[in-house]
């Protein structure tokens, strides 16, 4: 489906925005699919912002995985974009799972994992408000600093 200058579009050009080329998992070797649609449900695979790597509270600050948080939320938005044609078909983003690559001790997920929510409620406004959960890990694939997952309700 190709791409349709919606007004979530626009927001996003109007943020200054650029949404990066979707990640094909089969590319790493991965089997699953980016996303997953069941009538007005899409769930959205996990995702990275493969440029910050490692674990937060360790090599990198919480500002640095702040940063990784809203790529992986990008990424999302690009998978999600390449479903849906426009972003204007979301509706509601339901829920927000995101996993952090997580030094010993370090307890600021939830921080961390502001920089996808605010992204969202950036974009969307009051449709990007969403429950979510902040997950502290010792390792990801690819030596992500954070991946996250949605469940969005689209029309």
């Amino acid at each position: 489906m190709g791409t349709i200058m919606g007004n979530i579009e626009k927001r996003l050009e109007d943020l200054d925005i650029r949404l990066p080329e979707p990640l094909d998992p089969t590319k790493y070797g991965f089997k699953f699919v980016p996303v997953n649609r069941h009538g007005d449900l899409l769930y959205v695979s996990g995702n990275g912002d493969l440029s910050i790597t490692g674990q937060v509270g360790g090599n990198l600050t919480v500002e640095q995985g702040y940063q990784a948080a809203r790529g992986a939320a990008l990424q999302c938005l690009a998978v999600m974009q390449k479903e849906l044609g426009t972003l204007d078909r979301v509706k509601k983003i339901f829920k927000v799972l995101g996993f952090i690559n997580s030094a010993p001790g370090f307890g600021q997920q939830p921080a961390v994992l502001n920089g996808c929510s605010d992204l969202l409620i950036d974009v969307f406004g009051e449709k990007g408000k969403h429950a979510r959960s902040a997950i502290g890990t010792s390792a990801l694939p690819m030596g992500l600093a954070v991946e996250v997952e949605m469940l969005v309700v689209v029309e």
